[in-house]
C-alpha cells in the first residue's frame, strides 16, 4: 500500500515522536532501576554496618559486675601467697631454734636463708611454662607439691643436706606462686576491682609472714614446718573445684567453657558475651603460638622492660636491708623486747599498710601509689643514712676523746640511744611506703600489662629477675656495707627510690579501671576508642 506524499510527510514526525517517547520511557525505566538498586545497596550497607557496630562496639564506660563466687575463688587462690609469705618469714623464728638444737650454726644459717631465692629463680620460669600448657588454676594447685615435700624434708630430715633441699623446694614453690597467682587473679577479676583483688596478693604475703612469726613464739621449727605443709594442702584441696580463667579457655578455643566461667564469675545478669568478645578480639589479633623473637616487637618489649624495671626497684630499694636491721633498730631505742615480738610488730605494720594499699588501689591508681611510695622510701632511707652517719661519727669521736670521770661511774647512753627514735621512725615510714606501693604493685602490673599469649613467658622472665635481684642484694649487702659504709648503703637506696619516682612518672602507664584488652591495645599504640570502632 502506498501513501500519498502528503500523508507520508505527516507520518514521519509522528513516528519520531513515538520513538522519542519510547526512548524517554526506557531511560526513566533504567533510571528507576538504578535508583532502586542504589536504594537496595544502601539498605544492605546500613544493615551490614549496624550489625558490625552491634558486634564490635564496646562501650568504654561499661560496668562489669562481679558475683560472690569471684571473691570465693580469689580467697582460695590466696592460700598460695599466704604459703609464700610463710616460707619467706620462716627463717626469722626458725633459725634461732635450729641453732639451739645444733641443726645450724653461724656459717650454715645464712646459706639456709638464701637458698629460698635459688629455688624461686627456677620456680618462676617453670610456672610460666605450665600456665600455657596445664592452665592457670592447675599451675596454682601444683605449687602445693614442692611446698609439701619441702616442708616434710625440713621437719623430718636429720641431715643438713635435707634442710637445704627442703629450703630449695619451698623456694621453688614460692617462685611458682609469685607468678601463677597474680596472673590467675588478674584474668578472672573485672576491671573495676582488679586492683583491689590483685593487690590482695601482697597483702596475703604479709599475712603469711605475720602468721609464721606469731606461730614461731610457741612452736619449734619442726612444728612450724608441719604447719607450712598443712597450709599447702589446704591450697590444693580447696583449689580443686575452682574454675580456670576465661582467657585460658579461649586460648584453647573452648568458647562455651569460657562463657560458662564468666557467668559464674560475673553473675546471671551480666552481659558475658560482650566481655568474651573483647577477650577474643585481642586473641584473634595475636596468634596463640609465641616465640622468643616476638619480644623484638614494641608492644611486647615495652611492657617487659617496665616490669623488669619495677622488679629491680622493688628489690634494690633496700627492703631486705631494713628488715635485716629490725632487731638492731629496736635495740637502739633502748627496747628490751623479745626479738620475736619485735618481728611480729614489724609484720603487723606491713599487714596494716598493705591493707590500706588494697583499699586505695582502685581509687588513687597504680602510678600515684608508686610515686607516693617512692617519695616516702627516699625520705626514710635518707634519714636512715643520717642516723648511721651521726652514730658512727660519735662512736669514732668517743674512741679518740677520753671519757669524763662521771661517765666512768654513771655510764654514757651515747648518741645512738638518743637518736633511736629517728631510726625507729625511719623504719616505720619506710615499711609503710613499701607496703603502699613497691610491695604489691610490681606484681599487680606484671599480671596486667602482658598480652595473653606472652603472659606466661614474660611473667616468668620478670619473676626470675625479681628473685635474682633479691639473691644479689642479700648476698652483696655485707660487701656494700664494708665498701661504702652503712650510711652510704642507705643513701644509695634513697637515690634508687628517686630514680623509681622519675621512671614511674614518665614510663609506667596507669592501668586503673582498664580491661586487660585495653591495656594491650595501649601498648600496640591504639586507644580504646579505636578498638571500639573496629
Amino acid at each position: 500500500m502506498e501513501f500519498p506524499v502528503e500523508d507520508e510527510a505527516e507520518l514521519i514526525p509522528a513516528l519520531e515522536t513515538v520513538e522519542a517517547e519510547e526512548r524517554e520511557k526506557r531511560k526513566q525505566l533504567k533510571r528507576a532501576k538504578r535508583l532502586e538498586k542504589a536504594k537496595r545497596l544502601k539498605e544492605q550497607f546500613i544493615k551490614k554496618k549496624t550489625k558490625q557496630l552491634q558486634t564490635f562496639q564496646f562501650p568504654q564506660r561499661r560496668t562489669i559486675t562481679s558475683s560472690r563466687f569471684l571473691y570465693v575463688v580469689v580467697a582460695v587462690a590466696l592460700f598460695a601467697p599466704i604459703s609464700m609469705g610463710y616460707t619467706i618469714g620462716y627463717s626469722s623464728p626458725a633459725i634461732p631454734d635450729m641453732k639451739n638444737v645444733s641443726r645450724l650454726d653461724n656459717d650454715t644459717a645464712p646459706l639456709f636463708g638464701s637458698l629460698l631465692n635459688i629455688g624461686a629463680i627456677f620456680g618462676g620460669p617453670f610456672a610460666g611454662l605450665m600456665l600455657g600448657t596445664a592452665g592457670r588454676k592447675t599451675t596454682v594447685m601444683l605449687c602445693a607439691i614442692p611446698f609439701v615435700v619441702g616442708w616434710c624434708l625440713i621437719a623430718s630430715m636429720p641431715y643438713l643436706w635435707g634442710l637445704y633441699l627442703g629450703r630449695v623446694l619451698t623456694g621453688f614453690a614460692t617462685g611458682m606462686a609469685s607468678l601463677s597467682c597474680p596472673v590467675y587473679i588478674a584474668e578472672i577479676a573485672s576491671p573495676s576491682n582488679r586492683g583491689f583483688l590483685g593487690s590482695s596478693f601482697q597483702l596475703s604475703v604479709t599475712l603469711g609472714i605475720l602468721l609464721v612469726n606469731v606461730l614461731g613464739v610457741p612452736l619449734t621449727y619442726v612444728w612450724l614446718a608441719i604447719a607450712g605443709g598443712v597450709l599447702a594442702l589446704f591450697l590444693a584441696f580447696f583449689m580443686l573445684p575452682m574454675p580456670d580463667s576465661p582467657s585460658f579457655w579461649l586460648v584453647k578455643r573452648n568458647r562455651p567453657k569460657a562463657l560458662e566461667v564468666l557467668r559464674k564469675l560475673r553473675g546471671p545478669d551480666a552481659d558475658v558475651d560482650v566481655e568474651c568478645r573483647e577477650i577474643e578480639a585481642t586473641l584473634d589479633e595475636s596468634d596463640s603460638s609465641f616465640s622468643w623473637r616476638e619480644f623484638s616487637q614494641r608492644h611486647l618489649y615495652r611492657p617487659l622492660l617496665i616490669s623488669l624495671a619495677l622488679m629491680f626497684f622493688q628489690q634494690f630499694s633496700g627492703i631486705n636491708t631494713v628488715m635485716f636491721y629490725t632487731v638492731e633498730i629496736f635495740q637502739s631505742t633502748g627496747s628490751s623486747m623479745d626479738p620475736k615480738l619485735e618481728a611480729i610488730i614489724v609484720a603487723a605494720v606491713q599487714v596494716g599498710a598493705t591493707f590500706v594499699s588494697v583499699l586505695l588501689m582502685d581509687r588513687l591508681g597504680r602510678k600515684v601509689l608508686l610515686i607516693i611510695a617512692g617519695v616516702m622510701m627516699a625520705f626514710s632511707c635518707t634519714t636512715f643514712g643520717l642516723y648511721y652517719f651521726l652514730t658512727e661519727k660519735v662512736s669514732s669521736a668517743n674512741l679518740t676523746t677520753p671519757l669524763p670521770p662521771s661517765a666512768l661511774t654513771m655510764g654514757t647512753p651515747g648518741m645512738a640511744d638518743d637518736l633511736g627514735w629517728l631510726a625507729l621512725a625511719s623504719m616505720v615510714i619506710y615499711i609503710i611506703g613499701f607496703s603502699l606501693g613497691l610491695g604489691p604493685i610490681p606484681w599487680l602490673i606484671m599480671s596486667e600489662i602482658f598480652p595473653s599469649k606472652a603472659r606466661g613467658t614474660a611473667s616468668s622472665i620478670a619473676t626470675a629477675f625479681n628473685w635474682i635481684c633479691s639473691f644479689i642484694i642479700t648476698l652483696e649487702f655485707r660487701n656494700l656495707e664494708t665498701s661504702i659504709t652503712k650510711e652510704g648503703v642507705f643513701w644509695m637506696y634513697a637515690g634508687i627510690c628517686i630514680l623509681e619516682v622519675i621512671f614511674v612518672v614518665f614510663f609506667v602507664p596507669e592501668t586503673k579501671g582498664k580491661s586487660l584488652e585495653e591495656i594491650e591495645e595501649h601498648f600496640r599504640g591504639r586507644d580504646s576508642a579505636e578498638v571500639s570502632a573496629k
